[in-house]
């Protein structure tokens, strides 16, 4: 059998052009449209009401999560309720410091910057951000060698909205720096529900409220790929049930995706199966597996274990990665001295 490693549906990070397109004829533009992470929204609400009311910019937030849960769409929410412009651009982009100052010195009075994967920033461009931070002022080196020399620019105030799934790779500087800190948290089935039924709504499809909760249910709690699968599942039910999305129609279509009840797709279960098949569930090392399933350690260790591990089913020792009882459970096959099991 052969495994795209690449175009995993169930994948929580962009995947193609139509998944950009997806979200963004989805995504809400107010607080109120939002839909989960309630302790987030309510105290953002009030950050945001109480700037407005200074008549001051926001002050610096910093979101972190895994990837999907919609810390883009809460940035743009909140330059949408201070009313101002939004700019958007990613760690990876800015490679110079003369990068960031266009970008700076571009920016209106009180506008949202919004910088994906902040934890990507090289250091040289971080030291340049200090300042805009905390001062709003730029410092530009102009010449080299004995005839350097420092020009401090004026910039308008504005807010600064940093993204990241890996907060613990900041560095305290630029961490310290963020007013509001913020953690964004795996959604609910019932919150995925409602996501599905309002995208589906959205986007002009028939589903009923079985047929949504069994797509939020096979979601691994992101709305990225919750809308993803309700894409696919229109698909399905289109050509093989006569266009309505219902219990049976999502089952079919995630069945035929490979998609099981928990989420896992056919490479999370090859993972699982061929750690206890080759090496007796483990502690196998990640170098080991990956070099068993044809797929690079770092990829495993960051797009696949997580889910993993999250459900319960995978677990890091000292000696190496181990496939749990549950996980046993969920495959059906027995441990070592016990009979095999029925799922």
């Amino acid at each position: 059998m052969d495994f795209d490693f690449e175009n995993r549906i169930v994948a929580p990070e962009f995947s193609s052009a139509e998944d950009n397109d997806i979200e963004l004829s989805l995504r809400p533009k107010v607080l109120g449209e939002y839909i989960g992470q309630d302790k987030v929204k309510e105290n953002l609400s009030i950050y945001i009401e109480a700037a407005r009311q200074r008549g001051e910019p926001l002050d610096h937030v910093l979101l972190y999560g895994p990837p999907g849960l919609g810390k883009t769409t809460l940035a743009g929410i909140i330059a949408n309720e201070m009313g101002v412009n939004f700019r958007v651009t990613s760690g990876p982009a800015i490679e110079k410091p003369g990068d960031l100052a266009a970008l700076l010195t571009n920016l209106n009075e009180g506008d949202v910057l919004f910088i994906d994967e902040i934890h990507r920033l090289s250091r040289a461009v971080e030291e340049v951000l200090y300042p805009a931070m905390e001062d709003n002022v730029l410092d530009i080196i102009i010449g080299k060698g004995p005839s350097a020399r420092s020009i401090r620019l004026d910039l308008h105030k504005f807010t600064l909205v940093g993204a990241t799934t890996r907060a613990g790779q900041l560095s305290a500087p630029l961490r310290d720096r963020f007013g509001v800190i913020l953690r964004l948290e795996l959604y609910t089935p019932e919150q995925l529900s409602q996501i599905v039924t309002r995208s589906a709504g959205i986007l002009d499809i028939d589903i009923d409220p079985k047929g949504s909760m069994e797509i939020a249910s096979r979601s691994r709690g992101t709305p990225r790929i919750a809308n993803r699968l309700l894409k696919r599942a229109r698909d399905f039910a289109q050509v093989m049930c006569e266009g309505s999305i219902t219990k049976e129609a999502s089952s079919l279509a995630l069945d035929r995706m490979e998609i099981d009840e928990l989420g896992l797709d056919s490479i999370d279960r090859l993972i699982l199966t061929t750690m206890i098949k080759n090496y007796n569930g483990g502690p196998v090392g990640l170098e080991t597996i990956a070099a068993a399933i044809g797929e690079e350690a770092v990829t495993i260790e960051d797009v696949y274990e997580p889910y993993l591990m999250q459900v319960g089913f995978l677990s890091r020792t000292p000696r190496g990665r181990m496939v749990t009882p549950a996980g046993y459970a969920h495959l059906g096959i027995a441990m070592p001295g016990q009979q095999r099991l029925d799922v």
